[in-house]
């Protein structure tokens, strides 16, 4: 078969690129230990995660933003009696997560090195840009990267706008682990969706499959990207 049209490819960061999710999970279970005296694990859970939504529209996505839930809700579970210590804990587990070492997912290093020269390589990612910046630079893999676009939410409109437009996110693709983020308002824009899923995914972006559209596909690693890229 032919090689596919297209000019651009954009990848999501976290989880995508490289492990993310896993290192919030060890953390939330670091925090569970902390309130265990308050509350169990299934309650800390729900209790963080209704914190993190509700915190969105005010932190954004990232670690301070998770540290500063994580405060919130260890104040909540212990009726506003948990140590002045457990608090500084919790800011030692942000502080942690910060810096951890970063480490590419399976087939990433390769299949960035083929894609080089060949397509337009954007990182599209959400968060913190301080933090993600810093990422991108622990990774090790900007040499391989011809552009880094960070941005609050993922929407239509922004993926139209880092393609440039209606006709450039036809020649576009995006692949990320997020249906909700990276896949379904990307072939929203026009551009093609493909999902990579993680071994953990946020609660706050579970989203369904798309039912009926030719521009959705789906890989389990992303060295299979090459195969799609080519026409196989």
């Amino acid at each position: 078969m032919a090689a596919r049209a297209i000019d651009i490819i954009g990848l999501d960061a976290d989880d995508t690129l490289w492990h993310n999710e896993i290192h919030f999970r060890a953390s939330e279970e670091k925090l569970a230990s902390l309130v265990a005296p308050y509350a169990n694990r299934e309650t800390l859970g729900k209790k963080l995660l209704e914190i993190e939504h509700r915190n969105l529209r005010l932190y954004g996505y990232g670690i301070k933003g998770f540290t500063l839930s994580m405060i919130e809700a260890a104040v909540d579970l212990s009726d506003r009696r948990i140590s002045s210590q457990a608090i500084y804990d919790i800011l030692d587990i942000g502080r942690e997560m910060l810096v951890y070492p970063i480490e590419p997912l399976p087939g990433v290093l390769e299949t960035l090195a083929a894609l080089r020269g060949r397509y337009r390589v954007v990182v599209i990612t959400k968060g913190d840009l301080l933090d993600q910046e810093a990422k991108i630079a622990r990774s090790g893999l900007g040499d391989l990267i011809d552009d880094v676009q960070i941005v609050s939410e993922k929407t239509p409109e922004v993926y139209e706008r880092i393609f440039g437009g209606p006709e450039k996110s036809a020649r576009s693709v995006m692949i990320g682990n997020s249906l909700k983020s990276d896949v379904l308002p990307a072939i929203q824009a026009g551009a093609w969706g493909i999902h990579v899923p993680y071994e953990v995914t946020w609660a706050l972006e579970h989203a369904d499959e798309p039912v009926i559209t030719d521009r959705f596909h789906r890989i389990t690693q992303l060295d299979q990207l090459l195969g799609w890229l080519d026409g196989n």
